[in-house]
């Protein structure tokens, strides 16, 4: 199985950190990027300023609350853009609130999770996530 690239878009430096040591102990060698805010996660999925080169993801988790653009107009923007609408977008955001929810899935997400609070719970659901979309789905060829 190929090499799978992730877009990790979070703020919080104790999930990313969380996140990158679940898909550390993961069968399959990932690369994980890092996106610490809604502009940045866009410019690199634009390639746009430092981002010119950068390889695109084949997968981007996505928190909601996050700074200079939210997550709901970093995935409005993903799948409104013919460049990036295939790729899938995991929202991974500590908001079980309908509104939030609802207004994911009208904007394409692939899936909801909400995050858990404990550490064990945390890593049982980036666990989930290797299983799911890096063991069973079929991710579309990066353009």
């Amino acid at each position: 199985m190929k090499p799978i690239h992730i877009l990790l878009v979070e703020d919080n430096e104790g999930d990313i950190f969380m996140t990158r040591e679940a898909f550390e102990d993961f069968k399959i060698k990932n690369k994980i990027s890092v996106a610490r805010d809604g502009k940045e996660a866009i410019d690199f999925l634009l390639k746009e300023n430092k981002y010119k080169e950068i390889e695109d993801p084949d997968l981007v988790i996505l928190d909601i609350n996050l700074p200079k653009k939210s997550g709901h107009e970093v995935l409005k923007s993903i799948k409104e853009n013919p460049k990036t609408q295939h790729i899938p977008v995991i929202m991974l955001s500590t908001s079980s609130s309908e509104k939030d929810i609802t207004l994911s899935y009208q904007n394409r997400a692939n899936c909801y999770i909400t995050k858990p609070v404990e550490a064990d719970e945390f890593m049982k659901a980036i666990t989930s996530i290797e299983e799911f979309w890096l063991s069973i789905v079929s991710l579309p060829p990066v353009k």
